[in-house]
């Protein structure tokens, strides 16, 4: 009986609900943070994109400034020079509107990508705190089943140190050879650890057998222990 709890409770604490939450969560998380990085990267391309947009800017706005100076200073007197440097300022404005609708254009697709990126950031806070939160929960049950598992070994060991010598290396060794089940009830003409019903005549000689015989099940030869319910 010690066993097989030790046993339910090893399988429990490998079957946690917890354990299976907390992969889907590690998997989402990496798949969640990959996507995360890409996004920052492009927030990062289209940021650097606009500070050289407005560096382009700047540097026309300046020499159309400056030529704007020379044509209402009247420096410039010859009118080859004049009407080449009137032209220069319309290809100037020209190029200031071309410039400032593409920096136009990247602020609208930063933006997107920053919503984005923040909406990502979002989930991952969110994966992160009920990750904390199940790691707790799964942390708690462990401790939980540790400590059962501690009362119920120090139970077992109590009980094994009642039975003979030889009785107890029969059960561990019949335990062995069947999957760590080495002992069933028997219970209604059934042995509990296999399931199968047993035969008349196999309980007709288990009836007659005195109380402190050690049974053996005739279908799985594992221990057989008779209760009230044995149907003998």
């Amino acid at each position: 009986m010690h066993d097989a709890a030790l046993d339910r409770l090893a399988h429990r604490q490998q079957t946690l609900p917890d354990t299976a939450r907390l992969a889907d969560l590690g998997r989402t998380r990496s798949e969640v943070a990959s996507r995360l990085a890409v996004q920052r990267s492009e927030v990062d391309d289209f940021a650097a994109e606009i500070k050289k947009a407005e560096t382009d800017v700047t540097q026309v706005r300046m020499r159309r400034e400056r030529d704007q100076q020379r044509l209402d200073s009247g420096a410039v007197t010859s009118a080859k020079d004049l009407e080449a440097l009137q032209r220069e300022v319309v290809s100037l404005d020209r190029r200031i509107t071309v410039l400032e609708d593409a920096e136009l254009e990247v602020m609208e697709r930063l933006e997107v990508a920053q919503a984005e990126q923040d909406a990502q950031e979002h989930v991952l806070e969110g994966i992160d705190a009920e990750l904390a939160t199940t790691n707790a929960h799964r942390d708690d049950e462990l401790r939980a089943i540790a400590a059962e598992a501690a009362a119920i070994g120090d139970e077992r060991s109590r009980a094994a140190a009642l039975l003979p010598a030889d009785l107890l290396a029969l059960y561990e060794r019949v335990r062995a050879q069947h999957g760590g089940v080495g002992v069933g009830a028997l219970r209604q003409r059934r042995c509990e650890a296999c399931r199968l019903e047993l035969n008349a005549a196999d309980l007709r000689e288990i009836a007659v057998l005195p109380d402190d015989e050690v049974l053996r099940c005739p279908e799985c030869n594992r221990l057989l222990v008779r209760t009230a319910e044995s149907g003998l």
